[in-house]
């Protein structure tokens, strides 16, 4: 929504008292309502005279739920329509913003409006540039009210927030409409009225999540462990079919965590981070970066635990080095400690790997593993795994696969060994495993964007990670709330007080 259209927003400024929208007889809330009324009361009163039964307590409630919306969307509407004054000529002839007169119409014309209460027809008197042509008429009350691709706010957080939910569907959406307000939704409406309402709320991500990982850490902190609260980041990617000519080409979305740790070692909360495919990641990259650094800025307290536990892929390597290893603390300039992990159970792969090389498959190899992931999260684990893998190896003469297999597992393991120190990692509460970032992974793509038969854009994924990054971080009300509080209040004088020249804006 344009700046330009909160400065017409006059039509709710004035301060005009009107009694009935022009095209309604002129009715008081009270008469306004008082058919649905009488019909609620009579409904309750034919359950209570007639023989109660299983049957009839189960229609009385499913009754009663549609009068109760029938007297909610008489009442919206009722409402809605007594925002503008009731005479057209009560407004002012002409606005003008940015150079550029607009006009006002003569007669207002009506609206259908979704509600969490089902349709309403709101009449509202609209502007219309005043010497150019093939522009869209503004209607300042619609401005003023909040309405996205004509439904009210409340409807629309409700449809994105059906979207944003695990297992949802277009259709499985617009069937929650339809049964709990009344709506009939075609595909082009939900899309554009979700669209709306996940750029206004991704506008607000940040902040919120920053101050709920702030939160987190407070609990964290007056907390009672013996560890010292855990910062803990990681990032990870998942497989992501887009539609391409001819076929479907394979790319990798990414999903970041952070998470907060207490003093006992267990999680208290997580907030997520989600983005379509994109070369080398760079804007989650920027967007953790941003995170993170907003946290350390604002966090007053002498620093928690600062890790990294990711699997050892590019990406993730790649930000390690060249981002976290040397970042300093945003205020001090100090350089911070991050803990790099590496993902136990990526680790245990490996051992896998070994053992199908060295022994084949069978009893042995399985021992061999068990006894091996055991000593890995013992101190000094990674490399007394590496001497009796070397050991075996040496007293057998493997074929070229086999050896092959063989040497690509030990290698993994043999270079990471400064990011395997499980033992070190358990001592002082810092996660052996980034579970967490493999389930976002799963609980954010896979749930809802890649169940059976769908297919995506970029843009049209995004829509719905962004939604969904803030539903999974338990933030959904607080951005909702920043994006309501955004529509700024505005005063737009009138021809008739002042010279064109004159005018004011008042903001």
């Amino acid at each position: 929504m344009t700046y330009s259209m909160h400065l017409l927003a006059v039509a709710a400024t004035l301060g005009v008292p009107r009694s009935a929208g022009s095209h309604s007889p002129d009715l008081d809330a009270e008469d306004a309502l008082a058919p649905a009324w009488t019909a609620l009361v009579q409904l309750l009163r034919d359950f209570a005279a007639a023989p109660a039964s299983p049957s009839a307590t189960f229609a009385l409630e499913q009754q009663l739920r549609e009068r109760m919306r029938e007297l909610g969307r008489l009442g919206l509407e009722w409402a809605y329509n007594h925002v503008e004054p009731r005479e057209v000529e009560a407004l002012p002839s002409h606005v003008e913003f940015e150079a550029t007169p607009y006009t006002r119409l003569g007669r207002p014309t009506p609206q259908v409006v979704a509600t969490l209460f089902g349709n309403v027809r709101l009449w509202r008197v609209g502007y219309r540039p005043t010497h150019r042509t093939g522009e869209s008429t503004l209607f300042p009350v619609a401005v003023q009210l909040g309405l996205a691709a004509g439904a009210t706010p409340a409807v629309a957080e409700r449809a994105a927030y059906y979207q944003s939910e695990a297992g949802a569907t277009q259709r499985r959406t617009r069937q929650r409409l339809r049964d709990d307000h009344g709506l009939r939704w075609g595909i082009k409406k939900l899309r554009a009225v979700v669209a709306r309402v996940a750029d206004g709320m991704a506008a607000a991500r940040h902040d919120v999540q920053v101050q709920n990982v702030l939160r987190l850490l407070e609990q964290a902190w007056l907390g009672t462990g013996p560890h010292k609260p855990v910062l803990s980041v990681g990032r990870d990617g998942i497989s992501f079919g887009l539609p391409v000519r001819g076929g479907t080409v394979f790319e990798v979305a990414t999903a970041g965590t952070v998470t907060v740790i207490d003093r006992r070692g267990r999680r208290l909360g997580t907030v997520y981070l989600a983005h379509t495919p994109e070369s080398k990641q760079g804007t989650m990259s920027r967007n953790l970066t941003r995170l993170v650094t907003a946290v350390l800025q604002a966090w007053e307290r002498p620093l928690p635990r600062l890790c990294y536990v990711t699997d050892a892929g590019d990406n993730e390597a790649a930000y390690y080095a060249t981002v976290l290893r040397p970042m300093r603390h945003p205020r001090t300039g100090d350089r911070l400690d991050w803990v790099r992990v590496v993902d136990y159970y990526h680790a245990s792969e490996r051992l896998w790997a070994m053992a199908g090389a060295l022994f084949g498959p069978g009893r042995q190899a399985h021992a061999w593993v068990r006894r091996m992931q055991t000593l890995l999260k013992r101190p000094n684990g990674i490399r007394r795994v590496l001497n009796s893998a070397s050991v075996h190896r040496s007293r057998q003469m493997l074929k070229r696969k086999r050896r092959a297999a063989f040497d690509k597992a030990y290698n993994y393991l043999r270079k990471r060994t400064p990011f395997l120190r499980y033992a070190a990692y358990q001592r002082v509460g810092i996660p052996c495993g980034s579970g967490v970032t493999e389930a976002a992974c799963k609980t954010i793509v896979t749930q809802r964007l890649k169940l059976s038969g769908m297919r995506w854009t970029k843009g049209g994924a995004q829509t719905i990670l962004d939604l969904r990054v803030l539903n999974l971080s338990g933030v959904w009300t607080e951005a909702y709330q920043r994006l309501l509080r955004a529509f700024p209040s505005v005063t737009v004088p009138t021809y008739a007080t002042c010279g064109r020249n004159e005018l004011t804006i008042a903001a």
